[in-house]
């Protein structure tokens, strides 16, 4: 079975600072926990690894999909939720929900389940403007659920999340693991194993990332 992904040779400097440079990293379906001190690079490896900047090397999908070759359809099947996110003030809830619907596709239905599930729904006709930091977090989670990803990063998804919430996204963490979708998470809170078993743990340290 191929790798669900494969960085080759990926590098990404800010300023001609090098922050990354990873010769070789694959892995196999799972849950992994990506881990690293302030500052050693873990967002920017989970925004290179969803291909929202730009970066030396190649990422490569399933054995097949290039962020090379296939740039949509790569970004098709990786969703990422950042760890503060930020949207257009005057966009709504819904209206972020529709765009992602219209470009990842996805089950309507589903998505309606997780609007209830994740609590959003009495908001998500209003301007993002008005959304706390926690309903922001909410939404976040929502989109990153949306589609029909094979990879979800989720950058702290713990943090600003009440514990209902975090009941839900442990719940969806594991029913989609068991449907083959591989996730990456990074947080500073341990992950209780007994909610999510890991199959792994990532090191990013020195610019590069090992799998412990």
């Amino acid at each position: 079975m191929p790798a669900i992904i494969a960085l080759h040779k990926v590098q990404k400097s800010y300023q001609d600072f090098p922050v990354l440079d990873i010769a070789r990293l694959e892995l196999s379906p799972g849950i992994y926990w990506l881990q690293g001190e302030n500052g050693a690079g873990k967002t920017t490896c989970m925004k290179v690894m969803a291909g929202l900047i730009p970066f030396k090397g190649e990422i490569v999908l399933q054995g097949n999909v290039s962020s090379r070759q296939h740039p949509v359809q790569f970004r098709r099947l990786i969703n990422y939720a950042e760890a503060e996110p930020l949207y257009p003030s005057f966009l709504t809830g819904r209206d972020l929900l529709e765009l992602y619907l219209g470009t990842k596709g996805g089950d309507r239905e589903h998505i309606r389940q997780l609007v209830e599930r994740l609590g959003v729904k009495g908001y998500l006709h209003n301007p993002v403007s008005t959304y706390s930091s926690g309903m922001l977090k909410k939404l976040s989670l929502l989109l990153a659920f949306t589609g029909n990803p094979i990879l979800i990063l989720l950058d702290e998804p713990l943090i600003t999340i009440d514990t209902q919430a975090l009941a839900v996204l442990y719940d969806l963490i594991r029913e989609y693991s068991a449907k083959g979708v591989t996730f990456c998470i990074t947080s500073h809170q341990p992950l209780d194993q007994r909610e999510l078993p890991l199959s792994g743990t990532l090191r990013v340290a020195d610019k590069n990332i090992t799998l412990v």
